[in-house]
């Protein structure tokens, strides 16, 4: 059974809410620098980085980071498939690091061992569209689009534009047996 948690428009207006409070909290986009994780925080992180942009009126850099290697859950890819690009300084800025969904926390610890092999930022946050939970690492998202309950058996499957032809947050939950 599945059901839209989030439509386009919807993904779109909780965007600019969750741009809106990043630039709040870090006091404007002085310093700070957007990393999204491959391959779904990816053009999550674009759009945030742009409406930062568009909203500050001076450019957020924005790269992505492949996390692959420094899972501890899956095997290691070949060296060479890393999609990683880090077209700025990471050293002393303030880093949100970007992903779509945070469930057990596994990737985002990934991401930071990856991050620091580019540099000491000053500060990591994090931001994801939604928060599952079911955290088996201490992680926790600064700032989060959707909070969603779910069952360890659902998913939670983002749709972007860039990759699937369109924009859309779905939960797919399990099937009770007789019903």
């Amino acid at each position: 059974m599945s059901e839209v948690i989030l439509d386009g428009e919807d993904m779109r207006r909780t965007l600019g809410r969750m741009a809106h409070e990043v630039l709040e909290t870090n006091h404007g986009a002085h310093g700070l620098a957007v990393v999204g994780i491959m391959s779904r925080g990816w053009p999550i992180a674009k759009r945030l980085a742009f409406l930062m942009t568009q909203i500050e009126g001076a450019t957020v850099p924005c790269g992505r980071l492949d996390v692959s290697r420094y899972r501890d859950d899956r095997p290691a890819p070949d060296e060479d498939e890393d999609e990683t690009e880090i077209p700025f300084e990471v050293s002393g800025s303030k880093v949100l690091l970007v992903d779509e969904v945070i469930y057990t926390g596994r990737t985002i610890r990934a991401a930071m061992d990856a991050l620091l092999r580019f540099g000491r930022p000053s500060e990591i946050q994090l931001a994801v569209l939604i928060d599952r939970g079911h955290r088996e690492l201490p992680i926790s998202p600064n700032f989060c689009g959707r909070a969603v309950p779910t069952e360890r058996e659902d998913r939670i499957v983002v749709r972007v534009n860039e990759y699937d032809g369109e924009d859309a947050v779905v939960l797919e939950t399990k099937q009770e047996a007789g019903v």
